[in-house]
Formats: C-alpha cells, sequence, structure tokens
C-alpha cells in the first residue's frame, strides 16, 4: 500500500511541476485571464496538497476522473485498451519462459561447453539488442519483404506475432540467467545424486527433481517482467500501432492529458504490487520453508 500511495504521489507531483496545465489547456496565445479562468475550472488553482486529496480520495471511489482532450472516462478509456496490452504482455512472457527455462536447464548440465557459451550469448544479445529496433527488423522482413504477417494493427492473433517475438526475446535473457544460476546450484545437491544413483532418467531428475527447488527465482523474476511489460510496452504498441495502454499513455503524454497519465501510472503500479504478492504466495506454496 506504501508503494502505491508513494508512486501516486511522486508521479502528481513530476505531472504537475512538468509545466503550466491551464495554460496548455487553454491554448496558444491565451490571455492570462483566460488561463486563469481554465485554472478555476479544473481546480487547478487550489493549493497542490489539496489537488492531490482530492484526486486520491475519488480514485479510491473508483472516479478517475475524465480525460481533458477527449471528455471519455478515463476507467473506460483503460478498461478499453488494457485488453491488448494484457494478451500481449501474456504472449511475450509465455513465449520468453518457453524459451528460457530450457536454454538454462540444458546450460546448466553443460557447464563452459558449446552450449553453455552458445546460450549465454544469445541471452547478452537479448539483453543488448533494443526491443523497439528487433521489432523494426521484423517488420521489414516479415512484413515488408515476406508478406507473411501484418505489421500493425490488433485486429486479430496474426496481429501478435510479431511484437510478441519482439518482447518475449526482451524478457529471456533475465530469465534464462536465473535459471541456469538455480539449476547449477541444485545439481550439486546430494538428493540429485541420489536420485542419479536410483537409475532415474535424465529428464525425470531435471524436470522432476531439480527444476522445482530451481525455480522459486523464476517465480519472483516473471512476476516483475510481467508487471514491466505491462507498463513499459509503449514503444513497442507505437512502433506496431496496437491500440493498447502503453499507446494511449504515449498520446496521453503527447496531450499534457494529465487525468489519463496519472490514473495509468496508477493503475500500473497496482497491478505490479498485485503480481509481487501473487509471486510471493506461489513461492510459499512451492517452498515450505518460505511459509516458516
Amino acid at each position: 500500500m506504501l508503494v502505491i500511495v508513494t508512486v501516486s504521489f511522486v508521479g502528481f507531483s513530476l505531472l504537475r511541476l512538468s509545466g503550466n496545465l491551464a495554460a496548455v489547456l487553454a491554448g496558444e496565445g491565451a490571455s492570462p485571464r483566460e488561463v486563469a479562468r481554465v485554472a478555476a475550472q479544473y481546480g487547478l488553482d487550489r493549493p497542490f496538497f489539496i489537488q492531490y486529496l482530492d484526486w486520491a480520495g475519488n480514485a479510491l471511489r473508483g472516479n478517475l476522473g475524465k480525460s481533458l482532450f477527449t471528455g471519455e472516462s478515463v476507467s473506460h478509456l483503460i478498461a478499453t485498451h488494457i485488453g491488448v496490452t494484457a494478451a500481449l504482455a501474456f504472449a511475450s512472457l509465455a513465449l520468453g519462459l518457453a524459451l528460457a527455462i530450457p536454454l538454462g536447464v540444458f546450460a546448466a548440465t553443460r557447464p563452459n561447453s558449446w552450449l553453455d557459451r552458445a546460450s549465454l550469448t544469445f541471452a547478452a544479445s537479448g539483453y543488448a539488442i533494443p526491443s523497439f529496433w528487433f521489432g523494426l527488423i521484423l517488420i521489414y522482413i516479415f512484413g515488408v519483404r515476406l508478406r507473411w504477417l501484418p505489421t500493425s494493427g490488433s485486429d486479430g492473433w496474426t496481429h501478435f506475432v510479431l511484437p510478441t517475438i519482439a518482447l518475449g526475446i526482451a524478457t529471456m535473457p533475465a530469465i534464462m540467467r536465473l535459471t541456469r544460476a538455480g539449476m547449477l546450484d541444485v545439481l550439486s545437491a546430494d538428493y540429485v545424486r541420489t536420485a542419479r544413483a536410483k537409475g532415474l532418467r535424465t529428464m525425470t531428475v531435471l524436470y522432476r527433481h531439480a527444476l522445482p527447488n530451481a525455480i522459486l527465482p523464476v517465480v519472483s523474476i516473471s512476476a516483475a517482467q510481467l508487471g514491466m511489460l505491462l507498463g513499459g510496452s509503449v514503444i513497442i504498441e507505437s512502433v506496431f500501432a496496437l491500440n493498447g495502454i502503453g499507446l494511449l499513455a504515449f498520446q496521453a503524454i503527447a496531450n499534457a492529458d494529465f487525468p489519463v497519465v496519472q490514473s495509468i501510472l496508477i493503475f500500473l503500479s497496482v497491478v505490479y504490487v498485485v503480481l509481487t504478492l501473487i509471486a510471493e504466495l506461489i513461492n510459499a506454496r512451492l517452498d515450505p520453508r518460505i511459509r516458516l
């Protein structure tokens, strides 16, 4: 709760200090009298803390206000855009996990081998390549040259393939490195050597005995990655013209639409805190020592 309050207050402060919102709303060339009238109309002439408490009180009651430029309810705007962003975020995380966990497991079984080095190089490439640049490369190859996939819009599942690959590759490195590190620790444990001595198959030892104990850090970082995907897909959504929460935030920032920007910020903060709590509960379920 403290995190949410802090984020909302800091965000409210930074947005208010970024410029004279009343002057922006009044338009270029507006007289001081017109600016003062707009400030009074939207309550921008009141003390800063009163403005914040007003906004926070309304937000707690589910009233996030209206867009200053479209007049639509901010709650409605978020509700109509979050589906696209959520679909992209979950698909990207699923792709990242599908690539990272097997690579991390097999890299740990052969430390310092060519497979280990190739996996680490692949992970380092995912860190180094900006997702928006990789997205543009995907658009050029699969959209412009080969014409296999659409490059913009969010009308069907095919529109999500390229942005999912761009974001999925970006989420993979951290998960892969954590999986590898966890497996290296677990594979030297006594119970793993016992399982091997009993003649169990290698895959059974890896995925039934070793991986469940090495996966705990991956659960936590996956929740963090999902939160970052939900809040950090602004550029990718702009590149692929996906009508999600990221594109809505970008347009709101460009238009100085304060209620929309502030509401998106607090909404994503709440989502991030909830995801972190869920990850901790899952970890406690997987490892009884955490419950103790």
